[in-house]
């Protein structure tokens, strides 16, 4: 086809639907309300998915975790064979890489929590209280203070195991654990703070005590991980790919976060297929709106089209007319819900959605509209091949018309 060909046939197909205003204005605004509605429903699934990504990494799991091979496999059970050195010197390297906001070493002990007549099993983490700050943006302090280094005997306490202990700030607490020789050591604590994270199975079983602490409890050195925290949560694998060709060491693990955050992964899972689910039905609302209009045009024009055919317009050029004009109602229909969609997902985020607190917390959240540039492109090729999809039928109808019986047409 000829580029003059085609201008030409844009420009016709452009002006039958300006000339139909009524029906081209339902039309666009059926698919500029398809559109609006998937960014919305999208970016609002996305702040969740973003949410719930950050708060695994910054209350939990940092992005890349650092242990002995096998550790997640076997360790957990028996953490104190996987122990790294108290003082290596990739330790320090790595917290100097151009990208790395901190590194921080963590010591997993598990053990028994007495308060009164109350016993309860707990699983900790010695954590270093001032590089532990960049990894505990999340981990929301409800009641208390925040570990401290000035307060070595000082732990936080998840709300669930606090609540299930009976404790409160303020209160001492016997800690019972095994120590890495197989014996038993006991540690008094004050309980500083209650922490709250997104992950209630993760308040109801964990808390924190200072590295110090851990290490006298259970009597060991080093630590069972470091964790590192990106300024990029998209430089996870690549930190991971340079770090360990050029390190080389055969003796370590590099574990991205994504592949211990199962919760996480399950349910981007699970909310994506309900995205999906949206998209579906926003589609068959489109593709009806769009086919209904371009076979009422159809039936409006046979005349027409039964004049153009006589006067040697190919059935082929009929057919490309009606696609391009379904084409340019979705292309437009797209953009202008974009561009609407954009500004009202700007607005939300400015005003903010106040959402009740989630299951196990008691705070409430205020949501927002995260408009990736992925789900802006997915709701513009909705828009375009939809109405593509819907222009096949009414065009094919008007393409295989009796140039006879479409000239006689209401006379």
């Amino acid at each position: 086809m000829q580029p003059d060909t085609t201008r030409r046939d844009i420009v016709l197909a452009f002006r039958n639907i300006v000339r139909q205003r009524r029906r081209s204005l339902f039309a666009l605004a059926t698919i500029a309300g398809g559109v609006i509605a998937l960014m919305l429903a999208g970016g609002f699934i996305q702040w969740i998915f973003d949410s719930m990504r950050e708060s695994t990494i910054r209350a939990q799991l940092g992005h890349v975790q650092i242990v002995r091979p096998g550790f997640y496999e076997k360790g957990l059970a028996d953490p104190y064979s996987y122990l790294l050195p108290e003082k290596d010197p990739l330790f320090a390297k790595i917290g100097q890489t151009p990208g790395v906001r901190t590194i921080a070493p963590r010591l997993a002990f598990t053990g028994l929590a007495s308060h009164n007549d109350s016993t309860i099993s707990f699983s900790g983490e010695g954590v270093d209280p001032d590089r532990e700050k960049e990894l505990s943006t999340y981990l929301y302090i409800v009641d208390g203070e925040p570990l401290s280094a000035d307060a070595p005997n000082g732990i936080i306490i998840g709300q669930g195991l606090a609540a299930n202990l009976g404790v409160k700030t303020g209160d001492t607490i016997v800690l019972l654990a095994a120590t890495a020789k197989g014996g038993l050591n006991a540690v008094e604590c004050k309980v500083r703070g209650l922490f709250m994270t997104a992950a209630k199975a993760y308040d109801d079983a964990f808390l924190r005590a200072p590295l110090s602490v851990a290490r006298q409890l259970s009597r060991a050195t080093g630590a069972t991980s470091w964790l590192v925290l990106l300024d990029q949560t998209a430089d996870t694998d690549r930190f991971i790919r340079a770090t360990q060709a050029e390190a080389d060491r055969k003796d370590l693990q590099f574990i991205p976060w994504h592949e211990l955050a199962d919760f996480y992964k399950k349910t981007v899972v699970l909310m994506s297929r309900q995205v999906g689910g949206v998209e579906l039905l926003i589609a068959l609302i489109i593709i009806l709106s769009i086919s209904n209009t371009l076979s009422m045009a159809v039936i409006e024009r046979t005349g027409e089209i039964g004049t153009m055919m006589a006067l040697g317009v190919r059935r082929n050029g009929v057919l490309r007319m009606f696609i391009l004009e379904g084409l340019l109602l979705g292309t437009l229909g797209g953009l202008i819900g974009i561009v609407l969609g954009s500004l009202l997902g700007s607005l939300i985020s400015y005003v903010g959605i106040p959402m009740p607190p989630p299951p196990g917390m008691s705070t409430g959240v205020t949501g927002r509209i995260h408009l990736h540039p992925s789900l802006i492109i997915e709701a513009l090729s909705l828009a375009i091949l939809t109405t593509l999809a819907a222009s096949i039928f009414p065009a094919i109808k008007a393409s295989r018309m009796n140039i006879v019986d479409a000239l006689r047409h209401q006379r």
